[in-house]
């Protein structure tokens, strides 16, 4: 028995303050005042935050020019597939009533285009994509392979839909001198998409590096043909490819196709006066109702001109201030009765 005592007393812990939990800790109280001090803050900075948002968005200078019906001659010719092989060119004239001061950036958008679909989103080779395999087409259904059975490159649904309209802005000085303005392709990809997840084979000859693929069905060229002014240019690291890549949430959506590149007459941005898009019209949208829109925009340190990220602050600011007004009430009722009940 006394063994056994001397057993039970050598499993007890030390007689120390950290083994018997007896360090001192510190406990928060938060008093009616600290709370009430904490959500007025919070109002007033959300409500700050959301108004400077709200008026540097308003600052953005925007055209946006739908094309959809403009170019409804070619929009006819590419509804029947027998006509690929046919191009159509369009003009849309427009005036630029003000100056667009700073960097201008060049978007193409759609309307009615869901890219956020399940299974259009999964039809896709990251292992294709970063150079690894290109005949790597197991996650590209149905546009793994071609009716002969060859390796399609690059392959899947994304791939296959990009968006391939040629869109060329031009600078009317009058009726007969039409100046094209320089825009400038490189730069407009996420740097992690450009040198992470998208790279092609260590080939010196990028035609050798996809022999035995395809192009997909819809490509009016093969992937090392995308850009013969670049040859850098080419293959998975082709710039509109990896914008086209990165999908959508929402079925209308803009993404970055050009951006001003800043010599002779366009230093200071884009000067007011009348303009011109020459658009090669391929991507055809009647076929699920949709629309194209070609934007010219400048930007601000807190991005483009939507309005969400300056409306969830101020209503985040509301909000806050309203729990903050109903606690108040609240506590001085309270502190009231209190006080009646002390007098008595």
């Amino acid at each position: 028995m006394k063994r056994k005592s001397q057993d039970c007393q050598s499993r007890l812990p030390d007689n120390s303050a950290v083994k018997q939990q007896q360090l001192p800790a510190y406990q928060l109280q938060l008093s009616a005042n600290k709370i009430l001090s904490g959500f007025f803050a919070t109002g007033v900075f959300c409500l700050g935050v959301g108004v400077i948002l709200l008026l540097s968005a308003k600052t953005i200078k925007e055209v946006e020019i739908n094309y959809t019906e403009k170019c409804a001659n070619c929009a006819k010719l590419r509804e029947n597939a027998a006509n690929f092989d046919k191009e159509c060119n369009c003009s849309i004239p427009f005036v630029l009533p003000e100056t667009m001061k700073g960097n201008v950036y060049m978007y193409y958008k759609l309307y009615g285009f869901y890219q956020n679909l399940y299974r259009y989103i999964l039809s896709r080779s990251n292992t294709q994509l970063v150079g690894t395999d290109v005949k790597d087409v197991r996650n590209c259904a149905p546009f793994k392979t071609s009716h002969n059975g060859i390796p399609i490159a690059p392959c899947g649904a994304i791939a296959n839909s990009m968006f391939n309209d040629t869109i060329i802005l031009s600078y009317n000085l009058n009726s007969s001198i039409h100046i094209k303005v320089p825009m400038i392709r490189s730069g407009i990809t996420w740097w992690t998409d450009k040198y992470v997840k998208f790279q092609n084979p260590s080939f010196q000859n990028l035609s050798s590096a996809f022999a035995g693929t395809t192009k997909p069905p819809n490509w009016p060229k093969p992937a090392y043909e995308l850009d013969e002014e670049d040859p850098g240019n080419n293959g998975f690291i082709n710039d509109d490819f990896i914008v086209w890549m990165r999908t959508a949430a929402f079925p209308t959506f803009k993404k970055l196709y050009r951006r001003l590149h800043r010599i002779e007459h366009f230093t200071e941005g884009l000067p007011a006066g009348s303009y011109s898009f020459n658009i090669t019209y391929n991507f055809p949208v009647n076929r699920f109702q949709g629309e194209k829109a070609v934007v010219l925009s400048t930007l601000t340190w807190s991005g483009g001109s939507s309005l969400f990220l300056g409306l969830a602050y101020m209503v985040t600011g509301a909000v806050t201030w309203l729990a903050f007004f109903s606690m108040l009430a609240v506590h001085l009722r309270l502190r009231e009765r209190k006080m009646f009940f002390l007098q008595q």
